[in-house]
């Protein structure tokens, strides 16, 4: 299947601009043209682009990525390379992942702090503040023993 440049950009929500910039950059291969010179970008390519936004998203630079589709071209012979690149990736993206998980539980838990004193109004916590707070910091020192936990395994 072909894809116009408008279908590429609305297919994967980038600009032309960007578009045209991994062109340049070498980071996509084979792009035809139709009889009036229009590109068309094949599924290799929109594979390509999908996997070039991925590594952006998770950090690696252009040159980085660059790197990777040259090896690409080697073909089955960096297959190792290639596949620790990915794996390095996949071992930085799952620790961020378990960052944002933490960060989330302990938003969690002070959101339902507030929610508990938005319904019980301040009355309640007047007389208990030292001890609620007490058992909320344990709650989020729990989240973060967790995580400690996860990554020392």
């Amino acid at each position: 299947m072909s894809y116009s440049t408008k279908e590429i950009t609305e297919k994967l929500n980038m600009s032309k601009h960007t578009l045209r910039y991994y062109e340049k950059e070498g980071l996509l291969t084979e792009i035809a043209r139709d009889k009036n010179g229009n590109r068309e970008y094949s599924d290799l390519n929109l594979e390509q682009l999908i996997m070039v936004r991925c590594m952006r998203a998770t950090g690696m630079s252009i040159k980085y990525i660059k790197n990777y589709v040259n090896m690409c071209f080697d073909g089955y012979s960096s297959v190792p390379s290639r596949k620790e690149i990915l794996l390095l990736q996949q071992k930085i993206l799952k620790a961020q992942k378990e960052e944002i998980n933490k960060n989330l539980g302990i938003i969690d838990l002070k959101l339902q702090y507030y929610e508990n004193l938005e319904i019980n109004g301040p009355e309640k916590y007047d007389d208990s503040i030292y001890k609620i707070h007490s058992d909320l910091s344990a709650k989020m020192m729990k989240i973060l023993d967790k995580e400690t936990d996860t990554q020392s395994k």
